[in-house]
């Protein structure tokens, strides 16, 4: 888990389904609008793109989502507003929502939190460093570490589900123009919070903190979780 909060089980049937399509064509309304609309020219939207196919949305869908943001269709705006706090066990947490109703969006998320503890603004934000992040594969299987000295990372990971290249956010961009340039394939572009100290638990302690954060996933305007356990 650490920086943040991957939902396993995500994709499913019915109404859990219709709303991960509805966040992943939220990020790709924002991506488009604070960029251009064309996926080839705007990383995010492109990896914001490519992780909504990957979920089987329709392309429809997909296409009408670019178009919102590009302004093409009806006016549509979400404000992005940031959650602090912790859940049971003081473990630290940012959520980011994305949301078109401030006042719905901050009653949800105070009711979710009865079971944690929600701060004030800058309450957990110290206890976790800003990077950008850029998650891909390669089709020859190229070397991370010689990709990550050419795009200027700071650091870089190996897993199951691929590579993850961390920077400087203000060199998200041009590291993410660096490794598409070397033929890598991007799944994820972003800014994430990494916690510098999170908290390891087990058993049962683990699992009322992870019900915690399932609840808070599943709200219409949680975008993201940073979460600070191992």
């Amino acid at each position: 888990m650490g920086a943040q909060w991957k939902h396993a089980g995500r994709v499913a049937e019915g109404a859990r389904k219709g709303a991960l399509f509805g966040k992943l064509s939220k990020e790709i309304i924002v991506a488009a609008k604070m960029g251009d609309p064309n996926p080839e020219n705007n990383a995010r939207l492109r990896a914001a793109v490519e992780a909504a196919k990957k979920q089987s949305v329709p392309r429809d869908t997909i296409e009408r989502a670019i178009k919102k943001g590009a302004g093409l269709l009806e006016p549509v705006h979400y404000d992005t507003v940031l959650y602090e706090g912790f859940a049971p066990h003081q473990v630290p947490i940012i959520v980011e929502c994305l949301t078109d109703n401030k006042n719905r969006t901050a009653a949800d998320l105070r009711m979710l939190f009865k079971k944690g503890q929600l701060g004030l603004a800058g309450a957990v934000q110290w206890m976790f460093d800003r990077v950008g992040v850029v998650e891909g594969t390669h089709p020859s299987g190229a070397d991370p570490e010689e990709a990550a000295i050419e795009a200027n990372a700071q650091d870089v990971s190996v897993d199951e589900d691929g590579v993850t290249f961390t920077c400087d956010p203000a060199d998200l961009g041009t590291m993410n123009a660096e490794l598409t340039r070397m033929g890598w394939t991007i799944s994820s572009s972003e800014l994430r919070w990494n916690c510098k100290n999170p908290v390891e638990l087990s058993g049962e302690a683990r699992d009322e903190v992870v019900n915690f954060l399932q609840d808070i996933d599943d709200n219409d305007d949680v975008h993201r979780m940073h979460v600070g356990l191992k």
